[in-house]
């Protein structure tokens, strides 16, 4: 029985765990943050398209008079 394979054991699992909660660190923050800034832009921008939307700005009239 070698006195250091418990250790080495240990370490192994350690890490081996370690990493596991990092990838779902790094995923979770991926899943809130989103992958690069386009996509916090995009969300910033759909909120504007809610806003304008909401104000009726930049709609095509339906009287006919413009067509």
């Amino acid at each position: 029985y070698d006195p250091l394979f418990y250790d080495v054991m240990l370490y192994i699992f350690g890490t081996m765990m370690f990493s596991i909660f990092l990838l779902g660190v790094i995923g979770y923050w991926i899943r809130v943050h989103g992958w690069a800034y386009k996509d916090n832009r995009e969300r910033w921008v759909d909120e504007l398209d809610g806003h304008f939307e909401n104000e009726g700005i930049g709609l095509i009239p339906d009287n006919g008079k413009y067509w």
